[in-house]
């Protein structure tokens, strides 16, 4: 049901939406059941024929469900969507997201894009779980710290959806290394806290031409942009910044609202779900900002630089 068709009802002389009654909710999907795993099994047998129209790494897998039932009974919620089905849950279940850092924004990110079902996801930083990390980044517990924090939320994640091919990377990411990890996935997040990891990612992105949603959060502000080399005329991160040091901005420094994470990680996660499932309206193209304090976002466009040194016409 979508929001526009709600009745309003005055409560208290405010208005509230009626929403449908859990009764309601639940026979109208057991009513949708059988057409779903009817719509599933077609969609099966005509696997090897169906053309690949989004994105050339995402291969439809041909390992059957253990259960059928469970499959449409986990997603449900996201198969009752028109926007996204059967079929656009398939996509997900064979796409491959790598997510660069493991800290607020990651752990914010990474538990939504397990549990909505990407099929691989491969997840890399180089450092322990500290103490203060605690406070903001909601994936990791107390018996977490000292462990590596892409091996802590492996497990994390594998706890959630154990059937998501979740792999660890333990070490800082640059050159042919990430350039490599970098052309296997079909979306990339930028969700590290150093101004030189977002440069190399975004080289990386550039010259694989592969989707970038980056996120960055510091004290009360939050910014998020979404960078699509694979489509012409579209800006990059360097576009935007192309100055700065490895310190600026870290919340080490500056500090950080620990809800403010969460609301960058997960919009990431959104982002990165739209494109790979090609729907709503497009982000690239513009800076996002959210202020806490304010409680708001702004958009700003943002035009390709034709004299940006990565992905520049006229570098």
């Amino acid at each position: 049901m979508q929001l526009h068709d709600f009745s309003l009802i005055a409560v208290n002389t405010v208005n509230v939406p009626q929403m449908p009654h859990p009764c309601q909710t639940v026979h109208t999907l057991t009513a949708r059941v059988p057409k779903c795993r009817l719509k599933l099994n077609a969609a099966r047998r005509q696997r090897y024929n169906r053309p690949q129209l989004f994105f050339p790494n995402i291969i439809m897998t041909t390992t059957e469900h253990d259960n059928d039932d469970a499959f449409l009974l986990r997603y449900s919620r996201h198969i009752l969507l028109d926007e996204i089905g059967i079929e656009g849950q398939q996509k997900l279940s064979g796409a491959h997201i790598l997510v660069v850092g493991c800290g607020g924004l990651g752990t914010a990110a990474l538990p939504y894009l397990a549990a909505s079902g990407i099929g691989t996801l491969t997840i890399a930083d180089s450092d322990t779980v500290e103490l203060h990390n605690l406070q903001r980044q909601v994936a990791f517990d107390e018996g977490d710290v000292g462990k590596p924090k892409a091996e802590a939320l492996a497990g994390r994640l594998k706890r959630i959806n154990h059937t998501v091919n979740v792999r660890a990377v333990n070490e800082k990411l640059d050159g042919c290394r990430l350039t490599g990890l970098v052309q296997t996935a079909d979306i990339v997040l930028d969700c590290c806290d150093n101004y030189a990891t977002r440069q190399a990612v975004n080289r990386a992105c550039v010259q694989t031409k592969t989707p970038l949603v980056s996120g960055a959060a510091v004290r009360f502000e939050g910014q998020l942009a979404v960078y699509r080399p694979d489509l012409p005329d579209s800006p990059c991160y360097a576009c935007l910044f192309d100055g700065g040091s490895a310190s600026d901005g870290i919340c080490s420094l500056f500090g950080v609202f620990s809800p403010l994470v969460g609301i960058i990680g997960c919009t990431q996660a959104a982002e990165a779900l739209k494109i790979l499932l090609d729907v709503g309206e497009p982000s690239h193209g513009r800076l996002a900002v959210y202020r806490a304090l304010e409680g708001g976002w702004q958009y700003f466009d943002l035009p390709r630089n034709p004299e940006c040194p990565i992905c520049g016409t006229e570098r």
